[in-house]
């Protein structure tokens, strides 16, 4: 992997003035910090790039430390005299000086070699790629949070539905035996868990469950679920008691 790293860096500033490019024009405004604005493009005017010499001392320790450099990168740019500029900023007035300096509200500050109607669209294309950006995102956090709602709507309503009918099968068989005992009679064996009264008559797969009549199984509502274990029924085969 290559990656670069600044070893040192050396800024030298010079005042310099913008003028407008009629001629005779007497207005001209200091541009004040420019090394603080965005879009200030410097123009290369000196790049020289050092190889590093190695030794056999230097080879081994970079083959231990895992790191090995290339060179040295020598780069000079600069703003020339007579470059197109466009400021955006704030203006203050200094005694008889036009100053355009970083605005103190936080705003953008710009100094761009395109005039002001591009960097005015450029700045607006990337505002609509934002807005656009948040709105999408914002559907697909709706979308996801609806869907994750919505699943665990329907778990709540199993369970629910599951809770309930739990609850009838242990009411009908605390009714069955209470009926059992009055009687003084013997419990159905094999019963159906759902009527209790049928035999069991239906062997469901995939699951292998012998827990219901041919009755029961026909009025279990669509898609027909196992009672026991609530997994779908995919064929139905008779038993057959002998």
């Amino acid at each position: 992997n290559d990656y670069e790293k600044i070893i040192h860096q050396r800024t030298n500033t010079t005042p310099f003035n913008l003028v407008p490019q009629e001629e005779g024009a007497g207005v001209t405004v200091r541009v004040m910090k420019p090394l603080d604005a965005a879009e200030l493009s410097l123009e290369t005017v000196y790049e020289k790039f050092h190889p590093s010499v190695q030794s056999f001392t230097d080879v081994i320790g970079h083959y231990i430390s895992g790191e090995r450099p290339k060179g040295i990168q020598e780069t000079e740019q600069m703003l020339k005299v007579g470059t197109a500029l466009t400021g955006v900023g704030e203006l203050v007035l200094d005694n008889a000086t036009i100053k355009l300096q970083p605005p103190k509200q936080g705003m953008p500050y710009y100094l761009s070699d395109v005039d002001f109607d591009t960097l005015l669209q450029k700045q607006e294309s990337n505002v609509r790629f934002w807005k656009i950006l948040t709105v999408v995102f914002g559907f697909a956090t709706c979308a996801v949070l609806f869907f994750i709602l919505r699943k665990q709507y329907r778990h709540h309503r199993e369970r629910q539905h599951l809770k309930q009918m739990q609850d009838e099968f242990r009411q009908a068989q605390e009714r069955l035996m209470r009926e059992t005992n009055a009687e003084g009679g013997e419990t159905l064996k094999n019963a159906c868990v759902i009527c209790l009264s049928s035999t069991k008559s239906c062997v469901f797969l995939e699951c292998g469950h012998v827990c219901s009549c041919s009755e029961c199984y026909r009025a279990l509502p669509e898609p027909k679920r196992c009672p026991i274990c609530r997994q779908g029924i995919s064929r139905v085969v008779p038993l057959y008691n002998s």
